[in-house]
């Protein structure tokens, strides 16, 4: 074999703990990487593929590289996944999800049980619940997607689908809310569609059981669920471009604070309900921690933007150019900026409803007995009385949240109870 003396010592441990390498000498294996966090039963490394990363776990019935040649950076993967081909970095899979080949999956992407894309799907900062399925020539950065509550039954993307996540001025105050997370937790809400050669211009917010039509650019919240959408074209014109403008600052930045709750909702989710499922299988620790990174990191990332669009609005503010610069919403946005990152910069408000998540918990551990420790057979098959508590506790994060972000820019008037019930 002509290999490097860190992948040749790497690739025979592997090979004695039982990983299947057909074609070891095509392999690049970094002396960093983990052979104690590399499962040895069922795991296939096909020829062509390079690993890296002190922080890289690969569970048992992993298969890597089948269509085409895989690099994988400091990757958390549960078992019995795919990554069929392309690029994985500083991104966590859980069990059965896959990727097909062409794949370019950046840092903190989170692909829940069984959540799937084919081929040349394009990720980053992007959270898929379980069940969610991408078609072909896909790019779906920073956004979360949920619903649907079997394999049978998923939310999708149709192929040729692409999530606008930056505008001509620069900015990524752009994530997109699809479904939620108090609610998509529980595996029981209508999937929704998104149509191929389709788009949304972030961030947007979409409701349960809706069907955006193929070729449709969405472009404004639709939080009504079960609609069919058909998207207008804006009409032809030129005219003269601002830059900085931000006609809709109210919507955007409301847009991304709720994102950011639901965020922490979803940490504190894997946190009290989701960590004992891990504890239960190989390597439920490192991928557990690597979850808990991943949402930090997106959480990090959110506030940044946050932070880099209030520098802009304060610019455009001083230079007269924004539209209404005196506007008192704007004014406080950017000068709250930083109590609004001390807000989000946390795990939840210390005044949550611990009633309804203690009683949820209490009620999902009998059901665990009763029906085994397996996350999603667990989660599907709760009772309506059950996962409504949950959604209760989740959605009173969510609220508190955004309710104490409200007082800091009472100006915009954020989170009616027409832009977001749950807070009222």
């Amino acid at each position: 074999m002509n290999l490097e003396p860190r992948s040749y010592d790497k690739i025979i441990q592997l090979m004695n703990k039982g990983v299947d390498i057909p074609n070891p000498s095509t392999l690049d294996i970094g002396a960093e990487v983990k052979v104690d966090c590399i499962s040895g039963k069922g795991v296939k490394i096909y020829p062509g593929c390079r690993i890296y990363g002190e922080k890289t776990v690969i569970s048992a019935g992993t298969q890597i590289g089948y269509e085409g040649p895989v690099t994988i950076d400091n990757c958390q993967i549960g078992p019995d996944v795919e990554l069929k081909g392309g690029y994985f970095h500083k991104s966590v899979f859980l069990e059965k999800s896959n990727m097909g080949s062409g794949a370019h999956v950046r840092e903190g992407c989170i692909l829940e049980e069984q959540a799937n894309g084919a081929h040349c799907v394009g990720l980053k900062q992007t959270i898929l619940f379980p069940f969610v399925t991408l078609g072909s020539l896909i790019n779906f950065c920073d956004c979360l997607m949920a619903g649907g509550t079997s394999r049978k039954d998923h939310s999708e993307v149709g192929s040729s689908y692409i999530h606008f996540n930056f505008t001509p001025d620069g900015d990524k105050t752009t994530a997109s809310l699809i479904g939620d997370v108090p609610r998509g937790v529980m595996l029981n809400q209508p999937p929704i569609f998104l149509g191929g050669q389709g788009g949304i211009v972030g961030p947007v917010r979409l409701g349960y059981g809706n069907i955006v039509a193929a070729g449709t650019i969405l472009r404004k919240d639709v939080t009504e669920e079960g609609r069919l959408i058909f998207a207008k074209s804006p009409s032809g014109a030129i005219i003269q471009a601002t830059p900085r403008m931000y006609p809709a600052l109210s919507r955007v930045v409301a847009n991304n604070l709720l994102y950011l709750a639901n965020l922490i909702a979803l940490h504190q989710w894997y946190v009290h309900v989701r960590r004992p499922f891990f504890q239960t299988q190989e390597f439920g620790d490192p991928i557990y921690a690597g979850v808990l990174d991943t949402l930090t990191l997106a959480k990090k990332e959110r506030i940044k933007r946050l932070r880099d669009l209030a520098d802009k609005v304060k610019a455009s503010c001083q230079e007269g150019s924004g539209k209404n610069p005196h506007e008192p919403g704007r004014r406080e946005f950017y000068s709250q900026i930083e109590h609004i990152q001390e807000l989000f910069a946390g795990d939840g408000p210390g005044a949550e409803n611990t009633e309804s998540r203690d009683h949820f918990l209490s009620t999902l551990e009998t059901h665990k007995k009763e029906r085994g420790t397996r996350y999603t057979e667990c989660i599907q098959s709760l009772p309506l009385t059950t996962s409504s508590k949950g959604v209760q506790w989740l959605e009173g994060i969510v609220a508190e949240l955004c309710s104490q972000a409200r007082k800091l820019v009472p100006s915009f008037d954020m989170f009616s109870k027409r832009s977001f019930p749950s807070a009222t």
